[in-house]
């Protein structure tokens, strides 16, 4: 199993600054991944920061660590412009980019004050459609599109992503509702959260069998494909490996450390992220993530 943290781009944590320092940390502390939320706006007048625009300053801060917005809201988005900054970013750190994508939460609050679309039916079919013309584009083939929302004429995008079949792109969705997790069957990782609850809440070992077990059943290519649990640790590493094994015994294969202000301070994630991420020996568990849907 892999480790990786998934912090906020607002609040405590709405400074540039601190989540490129972060990012090295962890990359310095033995961590996989480096994640961060893709929100437009907060409550109150908490700061936000523009995850996209971050992104390129920890892709060069750091050489191996795993990273990438974790979820971007693709209806916000023009998709061409995230397959271009994305096959950028893919070449800046040597192939190291992972795309988090969902419909994104408050309907009102981040899509309908702007203008954005606000109806989470439609926004999916938003998210279809860009998710098909940004892997169109990365083929640096000629390409067009005629969909319901999007119409694009022939034309080539290049240079391609350093990876290869294209740039992971994870789905998230809320579990047990069905369809994000047939959508990110067609992709590259699943990224479940509860249907119900807040923050502190996350799917058990059990829930997130069943989540893989469904989304085995609906995939269709035999891609590797990552089961990536929303997590949260005690911080000892006993205590936490025995947890971690339950999640790789029925084929979780990353392990995102959800963080948020009102749980820890950046001072205290430092702090917490030297520790290093729990024992990896579960990893031996792990179901293969790369063999095809039966």
């Amino acid at each position: 199993m892999k480790f990786a943290l998934d912090v906020p781009n607002s609040g405590k944590y709405g400074d540039p600054k601190v989540l490129v320092d972060l990012a090295v940390e962890a990359e310095s502390s033995g961590w996989d991944g480096f994640f961060i939320w893709d929100h437009l706006v907060s409550g109150g007048r908490s700061p936000v920061i523009d995850t996209w625009t971050v992104l390129p300053a920890i892709a060069g801060a750091t050489k191996q660590i795993r990273f990438g917005p974790m979820v971007t809201p693709l209806a916000r988005r023009r998709p061409w412009i995230i397959a271009r900054q994305a096959a950028t970013l893919d070449r800046l750190s040597d192939g190291r980019l992972i795309i988090g994508v969902g419909l994104g939460q408050f309907s009102k609050k981040e899509f309908g004050v702007f203008g954005d679309e606000p109806d989470p039916v439609a926004r999916g079919e938003l998210l279809d459609e860009s998710l098909d013309i940004i892997a169109g584009l990365w083929s640096g083939e000629p390409f067009a599109y005629d969909g319901r929302h999007f119409h694009l004429s022939r034309s080539v995008f290049r240079p391609v992503p350093v990876q290869v079949p294209r740039v992971p792109v994870w789905v998230g969705g809320r579990w047990p509702n069905k369809a994000p997790m047939r959508r990110a069957a067609r992709w590259d990782g699943a990224f479940a959260i509860p249907a119900e609850g807040g923050l502190s809440d996350e799917m058990t070992a059990e829930e997130t069998g069943q989540m893989i077990t469904y989304v085995n059943d609906h995939r269709t290519t035999a891609y590797e494909f990552e089961f990536v649990h929303a997590g949260l640790l005690t911080g000892h590493h006993d205590v936490d490996a025995l947890k971690v094994e339950a999640y790789a015994e029925v084929g979780t294969t990353w392990w995102l450390e959800q963080i948020y202000s009102s749980r820890m301070t950046p001072a205290k994630l430092a702090a917490f992220i030297r520790q290093g991420p729990p024992s990896k020996s579960a990893h031996l568990r792990v179901a293969d993530p790369t063999r095809p849907p039966e």
